[in-house]
């Protein structure tokens, strides 16, 4: 029989649970730590919350085929990786010397009112308060470990939707 840890249940629903905190420690940092998230962070958080209910999804449907874990996995990896290309934007904007960093634009909230692709345009070109680094750990900033996050749950997916699951032979 199969372990339980083995199984893709369970492996999406641990990725399930990690977006979960990561979603809480953004919410934390907002409302505890008085950081206030940039557009780009927004988006950073969108990415998560799409990446986390994939993996939920994933972990409630548990397809057994080899075929439909492996698009499960393919959609979470996806999610990932334009989460990951998010933080390097922001990553980008926030190694640009002060003279090149682009002026603040309005907020997110006053853009929402925009046509999407006009806000989506102004979002990703950034702003300065995408750039302002007011947070560090181990020397890393914010957008740094989400790109860690992103990564580590894009090899998380594609481990649990593409590795070989064959039960054991009976030996006797």
């Amino acid at each position: 029989m199969i372990s339980n840890f083995s199984s893709f249940r369970l492996q999406f629903f641990v990725g399930a649970l990690i977006c979960a905190g990561l979603m809480g420690y953004a919410l934390y940092s907002e409302f505890h730590l008085h950081l206030e998230p940039c557009p780009l962070c927004i988006f950073q958080r969108i990415a998560i919350i799409a990446l986390g209910v994939i993996f939920l999804l994933g972990a409630l449907l548990a397809p057994r085929s080899a075929g439909g874990r492996r698009a499960w996995a393919v959609l979470a990896i996806m999610t990932a990786l334009a989460g990951a290309a998010i933080a390097c934007r922001h990553l980008w904007l926030q190694s640009l010397p002060a003279d090149q960093v682009p002026a603040c634009g309005p907020p997110l909230s006053f853009m929402m009112n925009w046509p999407f692709e006009k806000m989506l345009t102004a979002v990703f070109k950034g702003s300065g308060e995408c750039a302002e680094v007011n947070w560090r750990f181990l020397g890393l900033a914010m957008p740094a470990w989400t790109l860690i996050s992103f990564v580590a749950l894009a090899a998380w997916a594609g481990f649990a939707g593409f590795r070989n699951r064959t039960l054991p032979t009976n030996t006797l």
